[in-house]
């Protein structure tokens, strides 16, 4: 039987330490989490964004996203740190994700299938949460 090697998912380096304040993001916009790589491309979930509202894992001010495919979970809360503007080109966002494809693409096989890297999950309150504020949390931060 062949060996199989284990998934090697990169860390996200960039995201935890994005400096980007909760006016950044409007009522209105369309903004994408970058979640991995497709096709030799960055890849995420598309939402449009709600209204302002409590991001309980940090402790901040969040935003609440609508999820046009999200079923039962259309409605998530976001952190603005982990938001990318897609209804404009602001130069803020585009330095994120030009870093973001610079560091993540070269890392995964140049595959058509999108390979989702694990970075976040969700809690039972609907709130979108990053691997590394979910590691602060427990940790007392």
């Amino acid at each position: 039987m062949p060996e199989t090697r284990p998934v090697y998912l990169p860390a996200d380096i960039h995201t935890p330490d994005r400096d980007i304040t909760h006016q950044h993001f409007r009522p209105g916009e369309h903004v994408v989490v970058l979640k991995g790589v497709a096709g030799g491309e960055l890849w995420g979930d598309a939402m449009k964004v709600v209204t302002p509202s409590w991001h309980t894992p940090t402790d901040e001010d969040g935003w609440r996203l609508f999820d046009p495919s999200g079923g039962a979970r259309s409605y998530i809360t976001a952190h603005p740190r982990y938001l990318v503007h897609l209804s404009k080109r602001c130069p803020e966002c585009l330095t994120h994700q030009q870093a973001m494809r610079r560091y993540l693409v070269p890392r995964i096989d140049d595959s058509d299938e999108a390979v989702d890297c694990r970075w976040y999950s969700l809690t039972a309150l609907n709130q979108l949460v990053h691997i590394a504020d979910a590691a602060a949390a427990r940790s007392g931060r």
